[in-house]
């Protein structure tokens, strides 16, 4: 059996890369980089740039049973919010689905995952931060709460047109802030449960941790394991979607950070400052995976954020250790090039 990823160098990619392989898989991975923090373990890895279509050819082989489609332009609410990396996001993901639809439907691949997000959602259906619609149906009339999200959406109807048009099988899944060990936790387009992981594991007792917002602001956050195994029930499953991937539990940023301090076992004072914050009020609605796969996930958060803050505290003292003067700076990793208009994976 051959599965391919795209955005294989990405953290759920990476993840989703290590299951396939662990079922017995021939997993073919594509990225424009390898994965940062640990090797991947697809039987080939082909780097280059998915905006190609003749890369693109090169990597999707005839006939293959399942294409994971990942890849795309994204971040943390530091680069999708501020809008000023809109033109990029949008066309560099809808170049790569354009790609990867046009491939698939060439090569006559058994199925194709794409990862959509709850980005999709209207804006106007989450300014409450204790009640907010994310039901699958409510996704139109669309007005979702960002370019990110408009491109998104506008490729979940890509994906729809080609099984209309053309018989391609498609499932599509729309992923709710998804984290764990091995994402990105610096550097900007982090995501909030690592960054606030971060910002614990850095602060010295008695210190502060910086807030954007007043902190009120609701998500539910799921934890990188429950997300693969969503994605595979639903790529294996007889029902299309699109269908939420995430988690029931809600929880402020002012809460969320307050558990990772429980965690460190660290007191600190919160630091609310300006910042984009997104949409006052986002969590999963499960009740259509349960009803059609009979599944959803049921982690608790404090079990995902104590697995990720370990990780996490162990690379910012990693990171620190690097810099000390006393180490020789041969010790520290060659950083990785990289431009603002090269799309990141997820």
């Amino acid at each position: 059996m051959t599965s391919v990823v795209l955005g294989a160098g990405g953290f759920i990619g990476s993840h989703l890369v290590t299951r396939l392989t662990g079922e017995g898989r021939a997993v073919h991975g594509a990225d424009l980089k390898h994965p940062e923090f640990s090797p991947s373990r697809a039987t080939q890895f082909h780097q280059g740039d998915l905006r190609d279509l003749e890369f693109v050819r090169s990597v999707i082989p005839e006939g293959a049973e399942e294409v994971y489609q990942l890849a795309a332009d994204m971040g943390g609410a530091g680069y999708i919010f501020t809008g000023d990396n809109d033109a990029d996001i949008m066309h560099n993901s809808a170049m790569i689905n354009l790609n990867v639809l046009q491939v698939c439907q060439e090569r006559r691949v058994g199925r194709v995952f794409y990862s959509s997000s709850a980005c999709i959602y209207p804006g106007s259906n989450q300014t409450e931060a204790l009640t907010p619609n994310l039901e699958e149906a409510s996704a139109y009339p669309a007005e979702p709460d960002s370019d990110y999200g408009w491109e998104k959406l506008f490729s979940e109807r890509m994906f729809q047109a080609y099984a209309r048009n053309y018989g391609l099988v498609a499932r599509i899944g729309r992923y709710h802030n998804v984290f764990g060990p091995e994402g990105t936790w610096t550097g900007g387009r982090e995501k909030a449960p690592a960054a606030i992981c971060r910002k614990v594991a850095e602060a010295s007792a008695g210190g502060s941790v910086e807030v954007w917002g007043d902190g009120e602001q609701t998500r539910s956050f799921l934890y990188i394991d429950e997300c693969l195994e969503g994605t595979l029930r639903l790529m294996r499953s007889d029902f299309a979607g699109p269908v939420n991937i995430g988690s029931e539990e809600m929880v402020s940023i002012n809460g969320l950070v307050e558990r990772v301090m429980q965690i460190a076992g660290k007191s600190l004072d919160l630091h609310h400052v300006e910042g984009p914050v997104g949409v006052r009020g986002r969590r999963s609605d499960n009740r259509l995976i349960h009803e059609r796969l009979a599944w959803a996930p049921s982690w608790p958060l404090k079990k995902g954020l104590s697995l990720t803050y370990e990780w996490i505290a162990d690379q910012v003292a990693r990171s620190a250790d690097t810099k000390s003067p006393s180490r020789s700076v041969l010790s520290a990793p060659l950083p990785t090039p990289t431009s603002p208009s090269l799309p990141r994976s997820a």
